[in-house]
């Protein structure tokens, strides 16, 4: 029997490019993508997402 298990994709409210939209009122990926690396990342299927960044507000604060 051949294995099934998918690897879960990362969520979204743990990226550095998931942040609020004041115009939408939502929130929404900010990752600035040109017209062909949408269009690839969309026709790709991928589970997960190539461009996810953990954001750590910790390690921002300890910059400052």
């Amino acid at each position: 029997m051949a294995n099934t298990r998918k690897e879960p994709a990362p969520a979204c409210e743990y990226c550095a490019y998931y942040d609020y939209d004041d115009e939408l009122g939502a929130y929404s990926c900010v990752m600035n993508l040109d017209e062909d690396e949408m269009y690839a990342f969309l026709k790709s299927g991928r589970r997960n997402c190539p461009y996810f960044r953990f954001s750590d507000d910790y390690k921002l604060a300890h910059r400052q």
